[in-house]
């Protein structure tokens, strides 16, 4: 039978390697995200307002960009202050009116190069990961 101290430091470890994992995640979250929605507003055929462009986060990676939809809103605030996106707002037969989202010239031309910066990243740290166990 395991004695009391290895216990502790068993829950003791259990809880630092979980709020790494959290504290990584919030830090990977906050780079991804500004990209994801760029992205999402590159590929859309027109305008998008909040609600949609949270649905069609949760469509892609298992959920893993998905989160509260309420956490966009300051990124895509962000993102149209640097002139990234253009909004506009329209009544709605149901409910409150609702600001749609379109993506600018410039904004393309960011989310152009975010991508080739994302995708050199991610390269990157492939490289250095390849070999760890799973």
């Amino acid at each position: 039978m395991p004695d009391r101290a290895a216990l502790d430091r068993a829950q003791v470890d259990g809880a630092l390697v979980d709020g790494a994992l959290r504290k990584f995640q919030k830090e990977l979250s906050a780079g991804t995200v500004s990209l994801a929605l760029l992205a999402v507003l590159g590929a859309a055929r027109e305008p998008m307002y909040g609600y949609q462009i949270a649905k069609r986060l949760e469509q892609y990676g298992d959920g893993v960009l998905s989160g509260k939809q309420s956490a966009l809103y300051p990124v895509l605030r962000n993102l149209g202050a640097g002139g990234l996106l253009d909004s506009h707002v329209e009544p709605s037969v149901a409910g409150p009116p609702r600001r749609y989202y379109r993506i600018t010239d410039a904004g393309r031309e960011v989310l152009r190069q975010w991508v080739a910066a994302w995708r050199a990243t991610r390269d990157s740290v492939d490289s250095v990961l390849e070999g760890l166990p799973q």
